[in-house]
């Protein structure tokens, strides 16, 4: 039997989480979305681990500016989507949808994501009931449309609310806090959102992180995950650009 990854949030820049995963059985660890370098090499020094992987979801600098140095410093081979490949330094493994890229002998399949970016990807664990989502799904939101479409951004969202109700959801930003205030616009008659945002706050309050979230909690409140449609998460997505609440 496998043991369990261990994963590990590590805050970079203002908002940003690199996550840091581990596995003792074969003693790999890699990064996730490096948007610096020195937060997440001081986070595996700290635990006795050396990267051996970096995995990007997408071709942002605040996802992939930390790759250039962990490389220099550890020889890291650098997993990416292959969409994106003349955007991202130093990629050396290119990959897209139905793909599998490992950890050990624990095994991810790559999903193609678009829509926040046209190439971009999430890695899924099934095995492990673990997703890394990027800037795809966010706790209570979705990415921004920068490069692609509402149909294509419900699409993700269905594909994230078919996995097992207690998949873990890391994803790129801390952004719950804002997200959730505009849950509650969206679906004002949700008593689930108001539960989580008093949770919420309470937690930002204590300076403390709100995810990883789990794909029930996302199907309970996430105006996004829910949408009926993608006429609905459109005007849900336009109406989340000009939020000031």
């Amino acid at each position: 039997m496998t043991s369990p990854l261990d994963v590990i949030r590590v805050p970079v820049l203002s908002d940003n989480y690199s996550w840091l995963v581990h596995d003792a059985d074969s003693g790999e660890t890699m990064v996730i979305d490096p948007g610096e370098a020195q937060p997440v090499l001081d986070a595996a020094a700290a635990r006795g681990w050396t990267i051996t992987q970096v995995w990007n979801t997408h071709w942002h600098p605040d996802h992939v500016g930390g790759n250039g140095a962990i490389v220099a410093a550890t020889g890291a081979r650098v997993t990416g989507p292959e969409a994106e490949r003349a955007k991202i330094g130093h990629l050396d493994h290119g990959v897209g949808e139905g793909d599998t890229v490992a950890l050990g002998a624990h095994r991810a399949t790559v999903l193609a994501v678009p829509g926040h970016t046209a190439g971009h990807i999430a890695f899924h664990f099934a095995d492990d009931d673990a997703v890394f989502t990027g800037d795809t799904l966010f706790a209570m939101g979705c990415g921004r449309l920068f490069e692609g479409d509402a149909a294509q951004m419900l699409a993700n969202m269905r594909r994230f609310a078919a996995m097992s109700p207690e998949t873990l959801v890391y994803c790129g930003h801390e952004y719950t806090q804002a997200n959730g205030r505009f849950a509650l616009v969206a679906e004002p008659g949700n008593d689930a959102i108001r539960a989580r945002m008093a949770d919420v706050d309470a937690a930002r309050a204590a300076g403390e992180a709100t995810v990883p979230t789990t794909i029930a909690l996302e199907r309970a409140t996430n105006p996004f995950l829910r949408a009926p449609d993608a006429g609905t998460l459109a005007a849900r997505r336009r109406a989340k650009d000009e939020f000031r609440g």
